[in-house]
């Protein structure tokens, strides 16, 4: 309204009140679609399963984006009872917990059974990371695949090894204490990597401040291998023979400038550090993607990743030797491992002898990991620089391909060598 001077009064505007949402009990969650759903009805008005099921049952196939419609249904339909909603649970945990047991009591039928079950175990793992890792996806089968070996070996070494008497208390609090501490490794694995958060400030573009933190770069050094060089790149080392290396590229060019800036993250990337595209951020001299802890190996939690490794290696031979001394005495590890008479008269002994074999495969696998990993630490180098070396055709495989060695670097590779 109007006041005497003819000056206009602010209309104080009442606040529009959103209406509250109702509280979600137990068993209801709001799907993909945003609507309130419940798990009882997780089964109804499936439209891509309903055809899917009708293509399979006349012999018909189904197109790819139907297959991933069905699987983004299932998904996101398979929940579990909670408090304030039911939560969602990953579809990719599952299979481990179904499939793992039933292949193990399968192959201790039968010697032959034994042979194919643990031969295409490892076929079927590789398939299946080559499968997520073409698609860049993030998936918990194997870090699910992990624990749950951890734990169902170590449930039948207490049902079926134990009762034997040949395995003493002290013995089984060792490898007790081997198994919480690499339960407490891969939990400070998982942590934080060294993500790189973006900047407060809104400016996207590179400014002159970004540009002298790159023209800094070859000044600094690395924090988890003392003495390295911060260069960013393979293509930026320096060896003692060239001193003047570093003045190839220029830590300010444009080249250089667009190598560092993240355009993802909207950020400058540091010396050696690198953008995952599987967990859609930069993270702080990234080594690699992990998929047995579904996060990547950065500044942050590399060396809590070796010591998981090592403490996994150490557990897992310790109890392979127990299990063998106990099932097929009066033999070395080695040659009872190789033979056994008698193992599969008894089910308990045959359970055993492929659940040995098993952790053996497993074993085999993190113990090549882990020695890459030495390797890589001993040269400077991680792993994806490595592999950004053979991608661009700088380096060099060695020793069966356990080595890789580059222009930079070939000096003190050839000094090891020898």
């Amino acid at each position: 309204m109007m006041t005497q001077k003819g000056s206009m009064k602010p209309v104080k505007k009442k606040k529009t009140e959103e209406p509250e949402l109702e509280p979600l009990c137990c068993c209801e969650y709001i799907d993909r679609n945003g609507e309130k759903n419940h798990v009882a009805t997780c089964l109804c008005d499936c439209q891509d399963l309903d055809e899917g099921c009708d293509r399979w049952i006349t012999c018909k196939s189904l197109q790819p984006e139907t297959c991933e419609r069905i699987m983004d249904t299932i998904s996101d339909r398979l929940r579990i009872p909670w408090l304030r909603g039911a939560k969602k649970v990953n579809i990719s945990i599952i299979p481990p917990l179904v499939l793992l047991p039933v292949f193990l009591h399968v192959a201790s039928w039968h010697f032959l059974l034994g042979v194919v079950v643990l031969t295409s175990l490892p076929v079927l793992a590789l398939w299946y990371y080559y499968l997520t890792h073409r698609r860049k996806e993030q998936t918990l089968f194997f870090l699910s695949l992990g624990l749950f070996s951890l734990g169902y070996m170590y449930y039948v070494f207490l049902q079926e090894v134990v009762p034997k008497g040949r395995v003493g208390p002290v013995q089984l609090a060792v490898l007790t204490c081997g198994l919480f501490l690499i339960l407490l490794a891969l939990h400070r694995a998982k942590k934080n990597p060294g993500y790189l958060s973006n900047p407060a400030s809104g400016d996207r573009a590179l400014s002159s401040s970004q540009l002298e933190c790159l023209n800094r770069k070859g000044q600094e050094k690395t924090k988890g291998f003392p003495g390295a060089d911060m260069s960013g790149s393979l293509n930026n080392r320096t060896t003692k023979d060239d001193p003047k290396g570093s003045s190839r590229m220029p830590a300010g060019s444009p080249t250089k400038a667009k190598e560092d800036w993240c355009a993802k993250c909207q950020l400058v990337r540091p010396a050696r550090a690198w953008h995952c595209r599987i967990c859609g951020i930069c993270v702080r001299r990234m080594d690699h993607h992990c998929v047995w802890i579904n996060s990547c190996v950065g500044e942050s939690n590399h060396q809590a990743f070796i010591l998981a490794l090592l403490i996994f290696l150490l557990t897992s031979v310790y109890g392979i030797t127990l299990t063998l001394d106990t099932i097929c005495r009066d033999r070395s590890v080695f040659t009872a491992l190789f033979y056994c008479p008698g193992v599969y008269a008894n089910y308990s002994s045959a359970l055993s002898f492929t659940c040995v074999w098993y952790s053996v495969i497993i074993t085999a696998g993190m113990a090549y990991i882990f020695l890459i990993q030495l390797i890589n630490i001993s040269y400077n180098v991680t792993e994806r620089e490595v592999q950004q070396a053979l991608r661009q055709k700088t380096g060099r495989r060695l020793l069966c391909g356990l080595i890789v060695d580059t222009e930079y670097f070939y000096g003190s590779s050839r000094a090891f060598l020898k």
